[in-house]
């Protein structure tokens, strides 16, 4: 069975959430599929990037999509630098997608600093994970205010 179409590698997607303020985050995400990272601004940002890289894998393949023999994508040579793979400064999520149905994303997410795992059935449901986990932490700087990447509600 030559040419297996990929390895388990590709269903995990690293994220780090560099800022958190307001309900709003912004950070990178990473996976062996994408060349380099790729950065988001939103929450709506980052699950159509999620759901942009899902669709160009076609791993999970989508529920309602069509199911065809058609050309595989081009992968990725190699994983990225994993250097640049380096944590959230507010937190850092290793998201494991393995099934796209009603139209949503079922799997489980591991918070890598408060080391837990839970598993979620809609992509609402790990929105409210990412929450619950950032939004009980905030950096401070030296003098005890706020730092410019605050994190926290």
């Amino acid at each position: 069975m030559q040419g297996r179409m990929r390895g388990n590698e590709y269903r995990t997607t690293l994220v780090c959430v560099d800022r958190y303020e307001q309900g709003v985050l912004s950070g990178r995400l990473y996976n062996p599929y994408l060349p380099q990272g790729e950065t988001f601004r939103s929450l709506m940002e980052f699950f159509r990037k999620m759901e942009d890289l899902l669709d160009a894998m076609r791993f999970p393949q989508s529920f309602t999509a069509s199911r065809s023999f058609s050309q595989r994508p081009a992968w990725a040579d190699r994983p990225p630098d994993p250097a640049a793979q380096v944590e959230g400064l507010c937190g850092t999520f290793a998201i494991r997608i393995l099934f796209r149905q009603n139209a949503s994303w079922q799997g489980a997410v591991s918070w890598l600093e408060g080391g837990r795992e839970e598993s979620f059935r809609s992509a609402l449901e790990l929105a409210l994970l990412m929450d619950s986990a950032l939004s009980g932490t905030e950096q401070t700087d030296q003098e005890g205010g706020a730092s410019p990447t605050s994190c926290g509600a």
